[in-house]
């Protein structure tokens, strides 16, 4: 290493700029070699996931058909409504699929391009200050961390949302060392960028990182807010274009905007994707508006500082939070010392900035929550652990810091004992191995600093590492050799029941837009010549509750761990729901994973597709998706994702119906139309097109699907 502990600062002349090419020779290699590692790890499989999440999926096909579907991020290439969030995350996979046509690998692998992105960009800013062992201890953390093996080969739109966040803390970072405002501006445009991927979760990060550029950048005050003046207002110009045109373009000219009640995207990001979120007033969510903050959570599961460690959460994330946390603190009491702009200091509190402002919004935040969100605090984990862990080393010579290293590794190792214990099945004897090589690793490096060579500090070093990293590294592996379907997925191995309430993406709680967590594998729509997802119902610890009327029940299993059939018993409701064509709906009609579209079926859509502008109209994203992946024509998803969104109106079907626009209905799907109107929505507008249709039109009945054919009225 050829850094110090701290770098002080005697004069307010700008520090000298790092020199980032002056490592040692091995360094550069490793990184490669390493960078290529992760790669083949998570390209390692991928096709097993299918079309993963199809909501995003049947987005991503309509984009590579419609260059209007890709701008506004339509669920189908004839435009009829958009997916509830803005679009940026679906133009990378929008575009491999034009390229390279619709298969998993095109759709999947922009993600795990991130991953390799986010890795070298987190390398780069931990090297420049801690040396290379730091930044390649950095990539081998966050490339480990179950929950970003998971959403770095899924297609919800997180891991693009973790991408830039970690380039907007090195371009804080990097705008520090010399004060130069085009750091400070690619910030901003990165989380303009961030917004338009997910909308106010880009800004989490911003209040530390706009204090600390602000306390200590290395110019004076008055240019410092002057910069970040004109940071905030490259921000709004990168995020904010794409929403002037959808508020300023007449609503006839483009598609309704998904998981809105007013067809406006800034009611969309202030209100159900954002306060909504803190609150748990989310109205348009299945069972919205009704969340409870404190200790309660509403049905997603309790609020409160042990989120981020409980039976839902911790194994996707918590491995290293401790650590993290520990070494934070370390860090911040070296460096107590260092002068205002020490950057030693600043990467710490950049770091460590983000990373407890995300965990305490993640963890009271009343409304839907979702475990793989937490895919965020990857980058910021990895990052404090190995700039804590390189300048703790550094000062070996003194018995504090052996001590606070060793004190890490044990809380690390008993924490991997418990989480490994939630999973008793797998790999029972690891939990006992890692537990053993911590202790004696963490005992030799409380006496490394004053007994042995280099041999030995290098095999203390190795077996705490190994100790520390074992648990997440065997969730990752899990995580890997395994499909992820659906809008329920989890990392790692089962750990029991199927929480309903539980954190996951669009679907823990029914109404959770586009992907979620609990674990649902397989039974979605696969792409042709694709091996069949494992599927398997896995969610971390005992799951949690919540579903609309019925808080405190689990939902049961069936075989090929699908939550209980569609009009079995056990359903959410209580009510019987009718999916999806020959294999069946997805969870809950639908909403969790859509349905499997039989070779009769997708005939049955497909004949005449050239006369229809929509083969078929469907209630529900997911039963719509499906269908849409399985025929490859366009299908309305009434009511966007749960069915509960005023869209179409009747009137507005009825008048699709009359130009003979739609060829189908079918039958089934979402949780608002079937079954007396979507619970968000106040006016069932789907329920009512559900009757309308039934009344009317002509049922055909294919396989074990009912379809309605609108172009055929009862007579």
């Amino acid at each position: 290493m050829t850094t110090t502990t701290t770098t002080t600062i005697t004069n307010a002349d700008a520090p000298p700029e790092p020199e980032p090419g002056t490592g040692p020779r091995w360094a550069r290699p490793a990184l490669y070699g390493l960078l290529l590692a992760v790669g083949l790890a998570y390209f390692y499989n991928l096709s097993a996931s299918g079309y993963a999440n199809s909501f995003y999926s049947a987005a991503v096909q309509a984009g590579s058909q419609s260059w209007k579907a890709l701008f506004f991020g339509s669920l189908d290439s004839a435009n009829a409504i958009t997916v509830d969030k803005p679009p940026a995350a679906l133009w990378p996979m929008a575009l491999s699929v034009r390229l390279f046509g619709l298969n998993s690998w095109a759709i999947l692998a922009p993600q795990v391009l991130m991953a390799l992105a986010t890795a070298a960009v987190l390398n780069s800013a931990v090297r420049r200050r801690f040396g290379p062992v730091a930044g390649l201890i950095a990539v081998g953390v966050f490339a480990l961390t179950p929950v970003a093996a998971l959403m770095f080969r899924f297609n919800n739109p997180d891991a693009l949302l973790a991408l830039l966040m970690t380039v907007t803390v090195w371009c804080v970072l990097r705008a520090l060392e010399q004060g130069r405002t085009k750091w400070l501006l690619w910030a901003g445009a990165a989380v303009g960028l961030a917004f338009l991927t997910k909308t106010l979760q880009a800004f989490l990060i911003l209040p530390p990182l706009a204090v600390l550029y602000a306390v200590c950048a290395p110019v004076p005050v008055r240019k410092r807010l002057g910069q970040l003046a004109l940071s905030t207002l490259t921000m709004v110009v990168a995020g904010g274009w794409w929403v002037a045109i959808v508020e300023l373009m007449p609503a006839s000219s483009r598609p309704y905007v998904g998981g809105s009640r007013n067809n406006s995207f800034l009611e969309l990001t202030f209100g159900y994707n954002g306060l909504g979120r803190i609150n748990g007033e989310e109205t348009g969510s299945v069972g919205g508006g009704g969340g409870r903050g404190g200790g309660g959570g509403g049905g997603w599961g309790e609020t409160g500082i042990g989120r981020m460690f409980n039976s839902e959460v911790g194994g996707q994330i918590a491995w290293l939070l401790p650590a993290a946390l520990i070494l934070l603190a370390a860090g911040l009491w070296l460096t107590r010392k260092a002068a205002r702009t020490d950057s030693a200091r600043a990467a710490f509190v950049a770091w460590g900035g983000a990373l407890l402002m995300t965990v305490a919004v993640f963890s009271f935040m009343a409304g839907i929550f979702h475990a793989y969100y937490t895919v965020a605090l990857a980058p910021y984990i990895a990052a404090l652990v190995a700039m804590g862990a390189v300048v703790l080393w550094e000062e070996r010579s003194a018995w504090w810091p052996r001590a606070v290293l060793a004190g890490t590794v044990v809380v690390t190792v008993l924490w991997a004992y418990v989480l490994l214990g939630r999973t008793p099945d797998h790999l029972p004897w690891l939990r006992w191995a890692v537990l053993a090589a911590g202790l004696v690793g963490a005992l030799g490096l409380l006496v490394v600093g004053r007994f042995g060579g280099r041999g030995l500090a290098l095999a203390v070093v190795g077996l705490s590492c190994a100790a520390s990293l074992a648990g997440p590294a065997a969730y990752a592996v899990s995580t890997v050799n395994s499909g992820h379907q659906g809008a329920i997925v989890t990392a790692g191995p089962s750990a029991g029941g199927f929480g309903m309430g539980g954190p996951g993406g669009g679907g823990g709680r029914p109404g959770g837009p586009g992907g979620g967590d609990g674990g649902q594998r397989g039974g979605m729509q696969q792409p042709p010549g694709q091996a069949q997802g494992q599927n398997q119902a896995r969610a971390q610890g005992q799951g949690n509750q919540g579903n609309q009327g019925s808080q405190g029940n689990q939902q049961g299993n069936a075989p090929g761990g699908m939550p209980t059939s569609p009009g079995g018993t056990g359903t959410p409701f209580g009510e019987g729901m009718r999916g999806g064509g020959g294999g069946g709906g997805g969870g809950m009609g639908g909403l969790l994973n859509g349905a499997s579209v039989d070779a009769e079926a997708k005939a049955l859509l497909t004949k005449g597709a050239d006369d229809y502008t929509w083969v078929a109209a469907a209630v529900g994203a997911q039963n719509a998706a499906s269908y849409q992946l399985a025929t490859g024509e366009p299908v309305m998803a009434i009511g966007g994702f749960n069915g509960s969104d005023p869209s179409p109106t009747l009137a507005q079907f009825k008048k699709y119906v009359a130009e003979g626009s739609i060829h189908y209905f079918v039958s089934g799907g979402g949780m608002g139309g079937g079954m007396g109107g979507g619970p968000g929505g106040s006016s069932g507008t789907s329920s009512q097109i559900s009757s309308w249709v039934t009344e009317n039109f002509t049922e055909v009945t294919v396989g074990s699907t009912t379809f309605y054919d609108l172009t055929q009225q009862v007579s």
